[in-house]
């Protein structure tokens, strides 16, 4: 068997989650099953994700105050329930959810693809083919120069800051540093700040590309479990997972966050900002959804406008407002953590392209109108999306959100999301699993739908996924009881 490239779990931190009183409280069967079904619960949850290295027997055996034989017994149940595998001389690991394309690759090209429903990013604004005809002409004066801006043009950053300032949050040029894309400044800050064996929170359900490069930097995500309709849940169980595991860094979207669509009301992030600086816990905030409210609502104060800026680092884009082909993201920090970032980033590019960044500057000057703009025709594709949906496919059920991409449907029992993309693809309709935007077993019978492309295609993937519905399409061929593999 190949070894894995994992993160260990250690045995008092496995044993909190665990929870000895949980078991003590938990009525009939023997202890062994019911440390099996707490374990098997944390791995389907997320909260211990694939590929994970488990305690010892008896290190778990000390810190749960049972007997070695008692663990012995439960590792050995969830082993032929396939959920957990050993390794000689490597130690005991969470099984894979299965052989998976890395998150970049997984939507292919749009422009071969029939119906490409993976990536939630939208068409062109129509105002970017005049901001490129502006840049154009401005990119002249620059040709006897070098061509390189190593954090950004200096128009660019500035206009940034003057987003910012508007918001409420005092910025200056100096506290910008511009990326290609906000996935390049999401992958500066992580890699500067990210140790092997680190643990960095993040809301569950998340992004998989975050979940994916903490993996690549040698960390470990934990999962905090996000409800769009309880936010304040969420508050108290990031201040119980950041006790309990003493993560270095957090992660969080509080505008329409991806997939689920939550957004963190003004007391609810004072509390989270305030709870993840007094854990000492550096917070990533990814704003790239934060302007795209569709229902007309104020804006609401940035998170950690509150707290002092050297407990934030924040990521903007212009990729879901204007284009994700217009690859201008950046960084926004207290000068000291962005020299750090700018240090790390360096070594991977030297410059963004200076025709975007013009074009950008362009697009910065008349922000309020692209954002309308992006807003009208997202609330149109939306309430297309939800009416076909209902018509089609009453079953699913999801909330509507105030903003953002893309649905999070829950599926109908019976229908997991691995078999039903899998069947989907072969009728040329491609989505993301929603085992994607978890880090462990969770959110197979979710499923996300953007509504990012037009009225039409949107109308015929929503067809071919009724059909496949009536079909009754299947569950992985593999029993309820053990994990499900990922196509």
């Amino acid at each position: 068997m190949d070894s894995y490239d994992a993160t260990a779990i250690s045995a008092p931190e496995l044993a909190a989650r665990i929870g000895p009183s949980t078991l003590r409280n938990r009525s009939g069967g023997p202890l062994y099953l019911k440390i099996a079904d707490e374990l098997r619960r944390l791995i389907e949850s997320g909260e211990v994700s694939a590929q994970t290295r488990l305690p010892a027997e008896r290190a778990l055996s000390i810190s749960l105050d049972v007997s070695r034989v008692t663990v012995a017994s439960a590792y050995r149940h969830l082993r032929e329930s396939g959920w957990i595998s050993a390794q000689r001389g490597s130690g005991t690991y969470v099984s894979p959810t299965g052989s998976l394309p890395s998150w970049g690759s997984l939507a292919g090209d749009r422009e071969t693809a029939n119906l490409e429903f993976v990536n939630a990013s939208p068409s062109a604004s129509p105002l970017l083919s005049d901001a490129y005809g502006v840049a154009a002409e401005k990119i002249r004066d620059r040709f006897s120069l070098g061509g390189y801006a190593p954090s950004g043009l200096f128009e660019l950053r500035e206009a940034i800051a003057a987003y910012y300032r508007a918001r409420g949050v005092p910025t200056t040029a100096d506290n910008v540093l511009v990326t290609s894309g906000a996935t390049d400044a999401i992958h500066a800050v992580l890699a500067t700040f990210t140790e092997p064996g680190a643990r960095v929170l993040v809301e569950h359900p998340t992004y998989p590309g975050v979940v994916e490069l903490v993996h690549s930097l040698g960390g470990r995500c934990i999962p905090v479990p996000i409800d769009p309709d309880d936010t304040d849940e969420f508050v108290t169980s990031a201040d119980r997972a950041t006790r309990q595991s003493a993560p270095t860094l957090a992660y969080f979207m509080p505008d329409f966050s991806n997939p689920s669509g939550a957004r963190l009301p003004l007391r609810t992030r004072r509390q989270l900002s305030a709870t993840m600086h007094r854990h000492a816990v550096l917070t990533i905030v990814d704003e790239v959804a934060a302007d795209l409210s569709l229902v007309g609502s104020p804006d609401i104060e940035p998170f950690g406008a509150a707290t002092p800026d050297v407990a934030t680092v924040t990521i903007g884009s212009t990729s879901k407002t204007v284009w994700g082909g217009l690859r201008v993201g950046w960084v926004r920090a207290e000068a000291g953590l962005l020299t750090r970032i700018a240090a790390t980033y360096a070594r991977r590019q030297l410059s963004v392209s200076v025709i975007d960044q013009l074009a950008a500057v362009e697009l910065m000057g008349k922000y309020d109108e692209v954002r309308r703009v992006r807003a009208e025709a997202s609330r149109v594709a939306r309430d297309h999306t939800v009416a076909v949906m209902r018509d089609q496919l009453p079953d699913w059920h999801f909330r509507i959100p105030d903003g953002g991409l893309a649905l999070w449907c829950s599926l109908p029992d019976g229908i997991r999301s691995s078999s039903l993309v899998a069947e989907a693809h072969s009728h040329g309709l491609l989505l993301a699993p929603g085992l994607r935007f978890g880090t462990g077993y969770a959110f197979d019978d979710h499923q996300r739908i953007p509504f990012t492309r037009s009225l039409p295609d949107i109308s015929s993937a929503v067809e071919i996924l009724a059909g496949l519905s009536s079909a009754g399409t299947p569950a992985p061929t593999i029993a309820s009881s053990r994990p499900a593999a990922v196509v």
